[in-house]
């Protein structure tokens, strides 16, 4: 079996290659992905057959928290970090194919100002023909309104059983 960009496909044996709906019958159902995970934890440490379950994320919702405004200030120092990074390491580059006798700092020099001039161009490009129209920056990530686990069918009440156990408690399970 091979990937899309000719490698050998990388997936875990049994798993399909492509996106499928998940199967199984419903063994839990939770509020956060912290104890859906604590859920199969505590059936992988019951010896419970693991590869049978799956945590799956439903009512799925895209959370956009703002960090902090972006001002010109900002875009241009980020501009010309990111610039330098990647002029240095091409200034390096060229530093140790160069010719000259031990490399010189010459190339690593040009490498990190020109980086730095070709960074703050475009930052202030992007920057500017947005034209305000997002003055913020943020982070995204996927969450979900609930997490079920499910269960093949051969092992879904054996499942419910230790989901049981766990969910009373230490001080009643015996």
């Amino acid at each position: 079996m091979s990937s899309p960009f000719g490698g050998p496909a990388r997936t875990a044996p049994g798993l399909p290659n492509l996106p499928t709906p998940p199967t199984g019958w419903p063994v839990g159902s939770y509020a956060t992905y912290e104890e859906a995970q604590r859920a199969v934890d505590h059936l992988a440490d019951s010896d419970f057959p693991v590869r049978d379950v799956t945590i799956v994320g439903v009512d799925l919702m895209l959370v956009e928290r703002v960090i902090g405004r972006l001002t010109w200030g900002r875009v241009l120092m980020s501009g010309a970090a990111s610039g330098a990074w990647f002029g240095l390491f091409v200034g390096l580059l060229l530093s140790l194919f160069s010719g000259t006798e031990g490399g010189g700092f010459g190339p690593i020099l040009v490498g990190l100002a020109s980086g730095v001039v070709f960074g703050l161009v475009f930052a202030a490009v992007g920057y500017g023909a947005s034209r305000g129209r997002r003055d913020f920056t943020s982070a995204s990530q996927m969450v979900a309104g609930r997490y079920d686990v499910l269960c093949q069918p051969r092992n879904a009440e054996k499942a419910r059983e230790l989901l049981a156990k766990l969910a009373m408690g230490p001080a009643q399970q015996s």
